[in-house]
């Protein structure tokens, strides 16, 4: 049981860690310090969903069934590119922090990010689930283990960013955040069209 938590903590954890546009709202709504636990919610509740499916066999389903995969591919590169070139944008026009705005804007796009995003289901569902059944029975340790690896990122992100807060009070941080983000989400709806 313990090395099976410990293997899915470790998987879950170094699939996670990457810079991406869900990290950086993440970063971004932690920093403001506004929603947070909402959309730290959001995100740790909905890999938990996506690795509970990918342990449970979805990923097997999924496979068999090649036409739910290209609309995810081609609905999430567009999504990806899109929200790639808002972050470019952001790096031409660059701003301090903003205090306020909408909450429903930020839960949306969180949400968007989360769900939108195929490289969250080859994450979870298809690599986590599919490295769970090297547990055999302990496979739902396993996945209880990458569930916490999610909850223990988001939530460290999102609520120590506070302590970043000076740093992105400056508009060159975020351009540079915001640079590498987009670059990273632009190239990869890029290579799901590819």
């Amino acid at each position: 049981m313990i090395p099976a938590v410990l293997a899915g903590l470790g998987t879950g954890l170094s699939l996670i860690v990457v810079i991406g546009a869900q990290n950086a709202l993440v970063l971004r709504q932690g920093v403001l310090r506004q929603r947070v636990p909402v959309i730290v919610t959001i995100c740790a509740g909905s890999d938990a969903l996506l690795i509970a499916l990918g342990v449970g066999g979805v990923g097997a389903a999924l496979t068999a069934w090649p036409g739910a995969l290209e609309v995810v591919r081609w609905v999430g590169a567009a999504f990806l590119v899109g929200y790639g070139v808002l972050a470019a944008r952001r790096v031409l026009r660059p701003a301090a922090l903003e205090i306020g705005g909408a909450a429903s804007a930020a839960i949306a796009t969180c949400l968007a990010l989360t769900w939108l995003n195929p490289h969250v289901y080859l994450d979870t569902v298809l690599l986590l689930g599919t490295a769970s059944t090297g547990f055999g029975g302990d496979r739902w340790w396993f996945g209880l283990g990458a569930m916490a690896a999610s909850a223990l990122w988001f939530g460290g992100l999102g609520f120590g960013a506070r302590w970043l807060s000076g740093v992105f009070t400056r508009p060159s941080a975020w351009r540079v955040l915001d640079a590498a983000v987009a670059v990273v989400i632009t190239a990869t709806g890029v290579s799901l069209v590819l």
